[in-house]
């Protein structure tokens, strides 16, 4: 499973790609908005941290056809990387069709359902965003039934889709993930802080440490 930071915060960007383990950046108009700058810089920043072989999701913010068209255009036009990010809406999906068909990536953000994924594999989109988060505040425990549905129907029909687990809290929701065969987790920096983390992994260290001073061994 790939693995994404969601953040626009370069500074937490930069720290997660030095670890080794991040395939791609995911942001939105919400994180846009804390940088305080303005999004082509936000997102050009961005691009210069990350490999070749990774991609930055980057969202439009009109919401009909043809102004979803042109953003988007604006969007895939900076880099390669560049996967637009576009809710599944009406209008979204008709803008997917069209601009997938032109060869640009789209992420269809904004899933709740199987149904509108199955829309979003069908228009062509790349990746395709389920919100687990979200759903799981709206309806308790339901996010994860959601994404096992989207992916079997994937699978059902070899939809070349990827699946990208998104809106996730916690450490759970990014085992969930990987449990479920989700394509991509996208994870805050916070959460990703926390996957190498483990109370009895301290609690070992500490002891190994301590038995070794005792010891009053060198490495040579």
């Amino acid at each position: 499973m790939k693995l994404f930071i969601d953040s626009a915060d370069s500074q937490e960007i930069k720290t997660a790609w030095d670890w080794g383990i991040i395939d791609g950046v995911t942001t939105n108009p919400s994180l846009a908005a804390k940088a305080g700058r303005p999004y082509s810089e936000v997102a050009l920043q961005i691009l210069d941290i990350l490999g070749q072989d990774t991609y930055l999701s980057l969202e439009v913010i009109a919401t009909d056809v043809d102004g979803i068209m042109q953003q988007a255009k604006q969007l895939s036009s900076m880099d390669s990387r560049v996967v637009v990010k576009i809710p599944c809406t009406q209008a979204g999906v008709q803008a997917t069709h069209r601009l997938s068909g032109e060869g640009t990536l789209v992420n269809m953000t904004l899933v709740f359902s199987p149904a509108q994924a199955l829309l979003a594999a069908k228009a062509g989109a790349f990746f395709v965003s389920p919100f687990v988060g979200r759903l799981d505040d709206a309806q308790e425990g339901s996010g994860n039934n959601t994404v096992a549905e989207i992916i079997n129907i994937f699978d059902n029909y070899d939809f070349a889709s990827q699946v990208l687990y998104s809106s996730v809290r916690d450490v759970r929701h990014v085992e969930d993930a990987a449990i479920l065969g989700a394509d991509i987790a996208t994870v805050p920096f916070k959460v990703l802080q926390k996957l190498v983390e483990h109370p009895l992994t301290d609690k070992g260290l500490d002891k190994f440490l301590a038995d070794w001073d005792k010891a009053g061994l060198t490495l040579t």
